[in-house]
């Protein structure tokens, strides 16, 4: 281990993005609703602390001798018996990108719909804990907690803004989710009866040395909690409910949610790789042709979608289910290659799907039928109203009041959106010179390169791995197809509109989010050697469940002597 994870100042800052988001969300509940600049200068302000913090925490991820994890044992107890916060490149890269959308949803959202609904912003820093969280525990039962809480307040977000489509859609979400919650449970309740411990990396040790007699439950307990991470990831055919849901969330809500599903990803590749590993003996490689033929088909069934879709709120629901069951597919492969080209193409397909939530509620504003008054001016003419509502009934339905967009507008509205529109497209279809054709390229060349041929089981890919390069082919082909008729529809066929105006509270996080899609391209090079070396470590787990289960105290400046663990078989 490094070092600068070695740091206690660096371990302890590993608590900083579950703690953070919580005293903000705190603080937020002690305020008014009437003060919502100040909820809003307070959800930017710790969106933009986190981003800071998520970095810190990357390079020092960066840093680790042969990828080892730092980690942080929460009240000084050891593994298994307490709670542990595991930082590896992984969990590190996912806190970046969760931070970046947050961010970017946070600043779009100051333009309008922070003022749909009472407590946004608390929900939405509530939302960031559960992520950050879930992220980092090194646990199956905190996982669970974490995953409740992202869930929680993503039940309020999805309302934020009330009308109909967004109760029925929210209905139907906290149903297939209360569901895949009673999954998670059960599951968890099945391993903890058979290996008696619930740390991941315990879990891995325990699992090579079962009884052949509790193989099977010990199969079946993975399978029904798969089976929840796959609802929670949107993998068909449990996706029935993400494209009505996340289209009807309001823009900045949809941004966010582009992260939740890969929650539910980054779940299954942790857990499929610590559990079921090569060094998992005869549970080695379990289900991996099942996540590989879920993620084929939520592929090809994301890419129809966009096909089909005419609204841009739908596009993006698919795009999302497109982007999930790429990464699901390349990595049930368990090849170290595949999944470092996958690990980069995450990231920027994520962000991508972020920014066309966000330029999708743009864009229907601008084809809305009502051409009348710009919505600037309108604004200031009913600013007395809107402000009394406000205090009225604390929110205001702004699909049906669109005057309510304040801010100041950026010149050249037009080609500013029909840019980030064209770096969208490119991303979600897989064109260079953007990350989504760098991603597939290098998952491609894992493939199809000799040296790269043989999985990490030692058998060709065959039949499996061909039907990838198929699907992903064709999947890049039908989304570039729909992005594109979306683009004639909207740019192209423009006459007789209003002028589009957009404010900088919308510009500016569309804009970062497509240039932080470009950066990644053009840091190419040392973002692949980042990912290949998490793959490394992703498919080796020796050195995390090492770190976990024999990690040391964290020095504190508090006095008193760290409490010891209790003996084994002791409460």
């Amino acid at each position: 281990m490094s070092a600068l994870l070695d740091t206690p100042a660096v371990q302890h800052l590993m608590l900083a993005p579950v703690l953070l988001p919580l005293l903000a969300a705190a603080l937020m509940m002690l305020l008014n609703e009437e003060q919502h600049r100040l909820k809003m200068a307070l959800n930017v302000g710790s969106c933009t602390a986190l981003l800071g913090i998520s970095c810190v925490l990357l390079y020092s991820s960066g840093t680790g001798a042969g990828g080892a994890p730092g980690v942080y044992l929460a009240g000084n107890w050891p593994a298994p018996f307490g709670i542990v916060l595991a930082l590896d490149r992984l969990s590190a890269l996912m806190l970046v990108l969760t931070s970046v959308l947050a961010l970017a949803a946070s600043v779009f959202a100051c333009a309008r719909w922070h003022r749909a609904g009472v407590h946004f912003h608390t929900l939405f820093q509530l939302q960031l804990m559960g992520l950050c969280g879930a992220f980092l525990t090194a646990d199956l039962f905190n996982l669970f907690v974490f995953f409740e809480v992202t869930l929680a307040a993503s039940y309020g977000l999805l309302l934020h803004g009330s009308g109909r489509a967004r109760v029925l859609a929210g209905m139907h979400y906290i149903a297939i989710n209360l569901a895949a919650s009673a999954l998670f449970l059960i599951g968890v309740s099945m391993l903890y009866g058979i290996t008696g411990t619930l740390n991941m990396a315990d879990l891995a040790q325990h699992i090579p040395h079962l009884r052949e007699t509790d193989r099977g439950l010990l199969h079946a307990a993975a399978a029904i909690l798969a089976t929840a991470f796959l609802i929670k990831a949107a993998v068909w055919p449990l996706n029935f409910w993400l494209v009505p849901a996340y289209s009807a969330a309001t823009a900045p809500v949809g941004a966010l949610f582009a992260i939740m599903t890969k929650l539910g990803i980054y779940a299954i590749l942790r857990l499929w790789t610590l559990l079921f590993g090569l060094e998992a003996g005869a549970s080695a490689q379990f289900g991996s042709l099942w996540l590989l033929g879920a993620g084929l088909l939520t592929m090809a069934f994301g890419a129809i979608g966009m096909l089909g879709s005419q609204r841009l709120g739908h596009l993006a629901g698919y795009a999302a289910l497109l982007s999930s069951g790429t990464v699901l597919a390349a990595g049930s492969f368990g090849q170290n290659l595949l999944t470092a080209g996958m690990l980069y193409y995450l990231p920027g397909s994520t962000l991508a799907v972020g920014a066309l939530f966000l330029l999708g509620d743009v864009l229907d504003r601008w084809r809305s039928p009502d051409q009348g008054a710009d919505p600037y001016e309108a604004a200031e003419e009913a600013a007395p109203f809107l402000n009394a509502r406000l205090e009225q009934t604390q929110a205001f339905n702004l699909d049906e009041n669109e005057e309510a967009l304040v801010g100041r507008p950026i010149p050249a509205a037009t080609a500013f959106i029909g840019l980030a529109f064209i770096g969208c497209t490119l991303v979600l279809a897989g064109m260079p010179p953007l990350p989504g054709f760098l991603g597939k390229f290098a998952m491609l060349n894992a493939l199809l390169n000799p040296l790269g041929l043989a999985s990490s089981a030692g058998q060709q890919p065959g039949l499996p791995g061909w039907t990838f390069v198929a699907v992903l082919v064709g999947s890049g082909f039908l989304a570039l197809t729909a992005l594109t008729r979306a683009g004639i529809a909207h740019f192209w066929a423009s006459q007789g509109r209003r002028q589009l105006r957009v404010g900088l509270a919308e510009g500016v996080p569309i804009g970062a989010l497509v240039l932080a899609c470009v950066l990644l391209a053009v840091a190419a090079g040392p973002a692949l050697q980042f990912t290949q070396a998490a793959a490394d470590a992703l498919h080796a787990p020796g050195g995390y469940v090492q770190a976990v289960l024999g990690a040391e105290p964290v020095p504190s400046p508090a006095a008193g002597s760290a409490p010891q663990a209790p003996a084994e078989g002791q409460p």
